[in-house]
């Protein structure tokens, strides 16, 4: 028994499970977040919050585009003088930016007053102070990413998105949960954590001083490519929620965003084991162990990818009732469930596309993520166009996205391949072969030492 719990201790102190609870963590919240606004909510409203949280989920990902990989890859491994020397600079690009952001919201501020769409309105009325409040947690995830403290990552999530959820449960219960209060509470989360983490010092907001022209520059050439990487994955749904929006209606939105929204059962492993795999390539890679990096890539895409299949098929059985447990008996006679359905079996493409981008990054190719995001937006806008002009349904939004993925798979699947050749294929071979692997370690694990020592007694 005592071994037992050994095992058990060991497998919570691995990164992978911790990268893996933080984010699952961040989901639950964010679950019964969504779970609260749905059912005190109008659908219109929900629509309107939504857009206003898609167009500040995008300002903040072209931030940690620009910046998260790119810390990462400068500071995992390196002295601790390089790394006060990379956090320092890091930290002086983001107040660039936030300032920035400050200046431009300026002339918006007036503007949202003209602007008939409230969640564009709301928008432009608060981005830049939303990306200020949110700068310390943003900082404090790219430095205990790089620095591999994932339990750290665990309780970032719960300091931020736990009091998130709790605020929002209390204007629920206090019945006074409205677009307005939902967004103090938003804002109100954030600046709570940040003070959090600015008070465990786990920001390391004072290298700013360490800052050097030369690396401010080296990060920010590397971060403007990079920026593909980490908005690959929100750009076109930021893409898919204004076409919708303008095109179809906040109601539709509404239910493409629930339907969409489970996709974290995919996108929390998936972050997860980016956010730990992210170090380990790059550690090879700048070992010069091209065979290791390869297989690393190989079994994280093949692994998670077989893992999915069987999440995907009992997502598309029941997808009913999980859409009833999350929005509410209203949402499943409508599109939701069979929008879940159709997300889900386009997830399977997720891991290729995620990681082949990662690898991208870690081989020194920045680029080729940049003019991908450029290909895949257009393709995204021309596939989504024309099935909206052959049916006018929100399903044809759905459909439409698996078009830009497949584009990036092809595009990054290349140069990697040319970096160290392997077959596609295989991916899915070394995967299963891991998954069996580590099925047999974990039975032998819990079983055998469980049947030893029952023996010796």
């Amino acid at each position: 028994m005592i071994k037992i719990l050994k095992k058990v201790l060991t497998i919570f102190k691995n990164m992978h499970f911790q990268s893996l609870m933080a984010n699952g963590m961040m989901a639950l919240f964010g679950m019964i977040t969504l779970s609260i606004l749905y059912r005190n909510l109008t659908v219109t409203d929900i629509g309107i919050y939504i857009f206003f949280l898609a167009i500040v989920g995008l300002v903040d990902n072209l931030r940690a585009g620009f910046l998260t990989i790119t810390i990462v890859k400068f500071f995992s491994g390196t002295t601790k003088e390089r790394g006060l020397e990379v956090a320092g600079s890091a930290w002086l690009l983001a107040l660039i930016v936030s300032c920035a952001f400050f200046i431009i919201n300026i002339p918006t501020y007036f503007i949202a007053n003209y602007v008939s769409d409230q969640g564009l309105a709301l928008f432009l009325k608060y981005f830049s102070i939303i990306s200020i409040i949110t700068l310390p947690c943003f900082m404090a995830d790219c430095i205990v990413q790089a620095s591999k403290r994932f339990d750290r990552l665990l309780w970032l999530r719960v300091f931020n998105q736990g009091s998130y959820t709790l605020l929002v449960f209390t204007f629920a219960f206090l019945g006074k949960l409205n677009l307005i209060t939902v967004m103090y509470t938003f804002i109100g989360s954030n600046l709570f954590a940040g003070i959090i983490v600015l008070l465990l010092r786990w920001t390391m907001i004072s290298s700013v001083f360490k800052a050097k022209a030369k690396t401010v520059w080296e990060l920010f050439h590397f971060g403007k490519y990079s920026m593909g990487t980490n908005i690959s994955s929100n750009l076109f749904g930021v893409t898919n929620t204004f076409i919708i929006n303008f095109l179809i209606g906040p109601a539709a939105l509404a239910m493409y965003n629930l339907g969409g929204k489970l996709l974290q059962i995919v996108e929390i492993p998936l972050l997860s084991f980016v956010t730990s795999g992210m170090p380990l390539l790059s550690a090879n890679y700048n070992n010069g162990e091209k065979k290791e990096m390869i297989y690393t890539l190989k079994k994280l895409v093949g692994m998670l990818t077989i893992v999915l299949v069987p999440v995907v098929i009992i997502s598309v059985i029941f997808a009913e009732p999980i859409i009833n447990l999350l929005g509410g008996k209203g949402y499943v006679a409508n599109e939701a469930p069979n929008l879940f359905r159709i997300f889900m079996i386009v997830a399977l493409l997720y891991p290729a596309d995620r990681f082949f981008a990662i690898g991208v990054d870690v081989i020194h190719q920045p680029k080729i993520n940049f003019y991908k995001i450029i290909i895949m937006s257009l393709t995204n806008i021309a596939a989504v166009f024309a099935f909206v002009g052959i049916y006018h349904s929100v399903y044809s939004v759905a459909f439409a996205s698996v078009t830009p993925i497949l584009v990036a798979i092809y595009m990054t699947y290349k140069p990697i391949n040319n970096y160290y050749r392997f077959n596609f294929v295989d991916i899915y071979r070394v995967g299963f072969r891991e998954v069996i692997i580590i099925i047999r370690q974990f039975y032998s694990t819990l079983f055998s030492n469980s049947s030893k020592t029952i023996h010796e007694k």
